[in-house]
C-alpha cells in the first residue's frame, strides 16, 4: 500500500459541483482510470480517499488536495496521465506526488478576489472602505459551526489582507484561517464586508491559490 497526493484545479462550470457530487466524480473517476486503489478493511471495504480541505460551492481551486491509497508501484506520471484522460471539464490533475505533510499541518489558506461594481467610484469607496474596517481589527460576523451559529470577530482569523481598486473591479488578496478546528470562509469575509459598507457588486470571483502550514509556508 502506498499513499499518493492527487493535486487537482477545480474551475469553470466545476465550481458548482458540491462536494458530495465532487466526491462521486472523484471516485468514479479513480475506477475508470483503472488505478489500483487500496481498500479498508472491516465489515464494509471501501476505497481510501480523503479530501484534505473540501472547496465551498462557488469557488475555484487552484491546487486542491485529495489523499488516495494505491496497491503496487504505478508511477505518479501514469496516474496523473490515466486520471486527466477520464476527468470532466473544468477538473484537472495538476501534480500527483508523495504526501510531505500531515493533514493537520493546513493552517491557513490564500485566496485572489475579484470583486466588481457599477462603477470606478464605487469601487474605489469599498476598497478604501474594507482597507479601514480591517485595520481596525473588528469585523463581526455570524458564523456557522458545528455548535451553532455565533458571532465572531473576522479579523481574529485574518493573516494578511491586500487590496487595490483598478477602474470598476476591486482586487483582493488575502490569506485566511484554514483546517480543522478553525476555518474562515473567503465569502463569509467579503459578504460581511460588503454589508458594513452597504455596497452592491455586479460580479465576484473567489479563487484558492495555495493552502499554508502555520508558519505560511505551503503546505506539500
Amino acid at each position: 500500500m502506498k499513499p499518493v497526493r492527487l493535486w487537482f484545479k477545480k474551475d469553470g462550470l466545476a465550481v458548482y459541483i458540491s462536494h458530495l457530487d465532487m466526491n462521486r466524480c472523484m471516485t468514479r473517476a479513480v475506477r475508470r482510470a483503472d488505478i489500483p486503489l487500496w481498500y479498508t478493511e472491516g465489515f464494509n471495504p471501501h476505497p481510501y480517499m480523503t479530501f484534505l480541505m473540501p472547496l465551498p460551492l462557488g469557488q475555484t481551486g487552484m491546487r486542491e488536495p485529495l489523499d488516495i491509497r494505491i496497491e503496487g508501484e504505478m508511477t505518479f506520471g501514469e496516474i496523473r496521465k490515466r486520471l486527466n484522460s477520464v476527468m470532466p471539464e473544468g477538473i484537472e490533475i495538476v501534480d500527483v506526488a508523495k504526501p510531505e505533510h500531515k493533514p493537520n499541518e493546513i493552517a491557513a489558506a490564500e485566496y485572489e478576489i475579484d470583486v466588481w461594481f457599477d462603477d470606478a467610484e464605487k469601487a474605489d469607496d469599498f476598497s478604501s472602505g474594507a482597507k479601514i474596517i480591517i485595520d481596525s481589527g473588528i469585523l463581526n460576523a455570524e458564523k456557522r459551526s458545528k455548535k451553532g451559529i455565533k458571532t465572531v470577530n473576522l479579523c481574529e482569523l485574518i493573516r494578511s489582507f491586500e487590496i487595490s481598486a483598478d477602474e470598476n473591479k476591486v482586487f483582493i488578496k488575502t490569506v485566511l484561517a484554514a483546517g480543522n478546528t478553525v476555518n474562515l470562509n473567503a465569502e463569509l469575509l467579503l459578504n460581511a464586508l460588503l454589508s458594513s459598507l452597504t455596497a452592491e457588486e455586479t460580479d465576484r470571483n473567489i479563487v484558492r491559490t495555495k493552502l499554508l502550514r502555520e508558519d505560511l509556508s505551503i503546505f506539500e
